[in-house]
């Protein structure tokens, strides 16, 4: 159960409508999390640079390759609502998330978002080896901010008890307790 209700467009505030407005033109949805985010606008803005870096990255690493890096933060950081969306999206494209091919960059990224959700003191030095051989220092740099705000959502909806979204129900990911 969430500990923190979801805003209520019906009784926002004009700025929290605009932003609802904006998230339905752009997504054709509103997330129980942006919903929930926007008891504070500027704390739901700077979530929403997330949208900004994976715009950002996607022509450098392809969309697919960012759909992974998300989804190894997310599932190996048990973060439900994220881990589920992004198993929704690797899934609907065809992808097995049990069985996942990945080519060198991607086994890259995804190992790399594995050590952010795991044990980001402990990134093997392959890890920083393989993005030097295949980034610039400015997308290195983007990539790991890309991967800290991915976190901080993880982090977001897991404290705030943010309930999992309906269209996420048949996507659900077993938690790490699950799993035992």
């Amino acid at each position: 159960m969430a500990y923190i209700p979801m805003t209520e467009y019906e009784t926002a505030s004009d700025a929290v409508k605009r932003e609802y407005d904006d998230q339905i033109a752009k997504h054709g949805r509103i997330t129980n999390m942006k919903r929930t985010l926007l008891h504070n606008v500027p704390a739901f803005k700077a979530y929403m640079e997330w949208y900004t870096l994976y715009d950002e990255l996607k022509p450098v690493l392809g969309e697919r390759a960012l759909n992974l890096l998300s989804y190894a933060i997310s599932s190996n950081n048990d973060c439900l609502i994220c881990g589920s969306f992004f198993k929704k999206i690797l899934n609907e494209n065809g992808e097995d998330t049990e069985d996942l091919k990945l080519n060198e960059v991607e086994e890259l990224l995804y190992m790399l978002g594995t050590c952010v959700a795991v044990d980001p003191h402990n990134v093997p030095d392959e890890v920083y080896d393989g993005l030097k051989k295949h980034f610039t220092d400015e997308q290195i740099v983007t990539i790991i901010a890309f991967a800290g705000i991915m976190y901080a959502t993880n982090l977001f909806n897991t404290v705030a008890k943010v309930d999992l979204d309906e269209v996420l129900y048949d996507f659900r990911i077993d938690s790490k307790e699950e799993k035992k």
